[in-house]
């Protein structure tokens, strides 16, 4: 393990100095708000527009890829979460399973990065803001290294600009498609 990696968790954990309420927002915004998050999805896609509509698909589509994204490779690099190597404090009950990368911060991140290729207006940056947290949250409460925090950003991030491309791509086969030969157009 990293030294940078071990110094940066020791930094960010939550001890038994600090402040209870620090605690608590932590594990609010590990355990609730990606709940409350997706009934703000769920309720701006039910009343927005086509093209916000269409954005949250994407974004959402762009969260599944995450998810498998982290399957995979968690499946290749089955790194140990903190508390099972007896490092820090964990204020969350948690499987032990593979934390590398963090599955939280992926679909964060796939969600902000989405968002930001395809804004929503009002969503975009609540969608940044809400990863930023969720990358803190993790690590202050032993359930992920920084390491692990990284990778899911970077996994989210890629799983979004994947998904932009693949529909980027359909959109201009299905303009192919659609399209009148010359000379045959009405």
């Amino acid at each position: 393990m990293l030294e940078l990696d071990l110094a940066l968790f020791q930094a960010l954990n939550a001890d038994a100095a600090t402040l209870p309420a620090v605690v608590t927002v932590a594990r609010w915004v590990s355990q609730q708000l990606p709940t409350a998050m997706g009934g703000l999805l769920l309720g701006s896609f039910v009343l927005g527009n086509a093209g916000q509509r269409r954005a949250l698909a994407l974004a959402l589509a762009s969260m599944a890829l995450a998810w498998v994204g982290v399957q995979l490779l968690r499946l290749a690099v089955p790194a140990p979460r903190p508390a099972q190597l007896g490092l820090g404090v964990q204020w969350i009950e948690h499987a032990a399973r593979a934390g590398f990368p963090s599955m939280h911060v992926a679909g964060a991140a796939a969600l902000a990065a989405s968002l930001a290729l395809r804004p929503v207006t009002g969503l975009t940056w609540l969608a940044v803001a809400v990863t930023a947290a969720m990358v803190w949250s993790r690590v202050c409460l032993g359930v992920h290294f920084p390491s692990d925090v990284l990778a899911g950003l970077l996994t989210g991030g890629l799983a979004a600009a994947a998904m932009h491309a693949l529909a980027a791509r359909a959109t201009r086969w299905q303009a192919l498609l659609h399209k009148s030969p010359q000379g045959n157009a009405p």
